[in-house]
């Protein structure tokens, strides 16, 4: 395996992608499957390598963490866990540092690979933007609530009405919907501002 090709999961079958609507709570974060049993922990070294390569790291491992970490690695990744779960003990990888450097990078970039097939039914933006926001948990950058509430709000259906409240995904825009064109964009009047502005439903969100 070449350490500038990291490991990437194997085809999932359907039963285990998030559709919008599925799940008993409505969450895509409360499915269960076994999420990391394509990732033995040589894919996990393959990719620190990886990642230490790019960023003209060493690469190499903690000796205090490492041993313990691999296996628990194996012992977990082929059991089944609520997705949830699953992006709690990536990022419970990430701050057991088993390796020297880019730890983060490491865990984060499994996060972000299995958020890419597991939400492929989204538009390929809010596919993106789950992708970004559970790896940013991994790293630390997100707390859980919040990755929680933008994994949630992204995987609702993009279906706005006259008058519904939107922001972007990025927040830098607050508004009003006031018009629904045929093609299939809406007309929003941001907060504060007389003209419209056309978007994308699948780029905006709530705003609740």
């Amino acid at each position: 395996m070449s350490d500038e090709t990291p490991a990437r999961p194997a085809e999932i079958s359907d039963g285990r992608r998030y559709s919008r609507g599925s799940g008993e709570s409505g969450s895509p974060l409360q499915s269960r499957a076994p999420f990391l049993e394509n990732w033995d922990w040589d894919a996990v070294v393959s990719i620190n390598r990886g990642a230490c390569a790019r960023g003209g790291a060493q690469h190499g491992f903690n000796s205090e963490t490492c041993g313990a970490r691999a296996a628990e690695w194996e012992q977990v990744r082929g059991g089944e866990l609520t997705l949830g779960e699953t992006f709690d003990f990536l990022r419970a990888c990430h701050r057991g540092a088993p390796f020297l450097f880019f730890n983060g990078n490491t865990f984060s970039f499994i996060a972000r690979e299995l958020a890419l097939v597991l939400f492929s039914e989204l538009p390929a933006t809010r596919r993106r933007e789950v992708g970004s926001a559970t790896a940013h948990y991994i790293a630390g950058v997100l707390d859980r609530e919040a990755m929680v509430a933008i994994v949630e709000a992204l995987c609702r259906s993009a279906s706005f009405g006259v008058g519904d409240r939107v922001k972007t995904m990025r927040g830098s825009l607050h508004g009003t919907i006031t018009r629904v064109l045929e093609d299939g964009r809406v007309a929003v009047r941001a907060d504060g501002g007389a003209s419209e502005i056309f978007c994308l439903p699948e780029s905006l969100l709530p705003d609740e």
